[in-house]
């Protein structure tokens, strides 16, 4: 009988992972990774599920790690003018990496998570609940531990987990979903203002004419079109300039619409890099419809201009419906 570490974050996802996994006769072991404070109500639905399914279960406190990778480097992207996506990190750094490192201590011979994806001969495509596909968040992925990891809820759609929960009488079932930053229990300005305090600049349209002040370049992000403080709008930021601590807003949503963008940090889920260029589908946002572009070496040219690329948000790349791999977008130019 193969050994299985499960993620359980003590939703319903990771819940029925485990439960299925069991059901394919393998033996689950549930972990459960103690990251923020909030953490006890989780671990209770956790041990709950785990006595209800009949399996091992344990706790790994990681919250320093958490802190240092996940929460500082979140607040370190925003202090430098970009918008990033912190769970792209954490499913690299503490969903599949820690998982992956525990496989010896227990005797492991897998990892699994509840992710809506597929996995194929090492390569990640699309689940088959387009509405819950998580593909996206893991682009960061490496074949190393791809080989040993497991998806079961790949083919199922998100109204066939919550019925399989029901009728197994886990106690979760109709847990709602989780919020999107896990370790912020308020709303993101409250926790950027309480970590990065008040940085006065100007607010500034395209032409370098100010229009108003702002409080920290980390308030906003481009699109935004509330809280500006801005009378006859509507206005929209455009750009923040760190140089200067300006935040760019027009009038005309039109300049919120680029073809082209420039990325880093990319990652390529075969582990080697593509022929440039590229047809691609490419995705700049979790629940983005992927659009048709040419990928180059570090940069993306769209067929159709696309609104509010956003600095330190993830460009996915998709071939079909497998995605293979991605980057961090570092700029776009403004349209003309």
């Amino acid at each position: 009988m193969k050994t299985v570490l499960v993620a359980m974050s003590g939703g319903v996802d990771s819940s029925v992972t485990a439960l299925l996994l069991k059901e394919e006769g393998f033996c689950p072991i549930g972990v459960h990774f103690r990251l923020h404070s909030g953490y006890i109500e989780n671990e209770k639905r956790v041990k709950s599920v785990a006595e209800r399914i009949g399996i091992q279960f344990c706790v790994l406190d990681y919250r320093k790690e958490f802190k240092k990778e996940i929460i500082d480097s979140f607040i370190k992207d925003n202090k430098e003018g970009f918008t990033p996506n912190p769970c792209v990190l954490c499913n690299k750094i503490v969903k599949f990496n820690l998982l992956f490192k525990n496989l010896d201590k227990f005797n492991a011979d897998y990892l699994a998570t509840g992710h809506y994806v597929k996995i194929k001969e090492g390569k990640i495509f699309e689940a088959e609940d387009k509405e819950k596909d998580q593909s996206y968040f893991l682009w960061k992925s490496s074949q190393n531990i791809l080989k040993k990891t497991l998806f079961p809820l790949g083919e199922y759609k998100k109204s066939e987990v919550r019925e399989i929960a029901r009728k197994s009488a886990l106690p979760v079932y109709n847990q709602p979903e989780s919020q999107e930053i896990c370790f912020i229990s308020s709303n993101i300005e409250e926790f950027l203002k309480e970590n990065l305090g008040v940085d006065k600049g100007n607010v500034v349209d395209k032409e370098g004419n100010v229009l108003g002040e702002h409080q920290g370049l980390w308030l906003y992000t481009i699109g935004q079109r509330r809280r500006i403080g801005l009378s006859g709008g509507p206005y929209y930021v455009i750009e923040k300039n760190i140089k200067d601590n300006s935040v760019i807003v027009s009038r005309n949503e039109e300049d919120l619409f680029s073809r082209e963008l420039v990325f880093k940090n990319e990652n390529w889920i075969s582990g080697k890099e593509p022929k440039f260029p590229l047809k691609v589908g490419a995705k700049i946002r979790y629940r983005h419809k992927s659009s048709d572009a040419l990928l180059e070496k570090n940069k993306i040219i769209f067929r159709e201009p696309q609104r509010a690329i956003t600095p330190g948000q993830s460009v996915v790349f998709y071939r079909g419906e497998e995605m293979l791999g991605g980057a961090v977008i570092v700029k776009k130019p403004l349209a003309p």
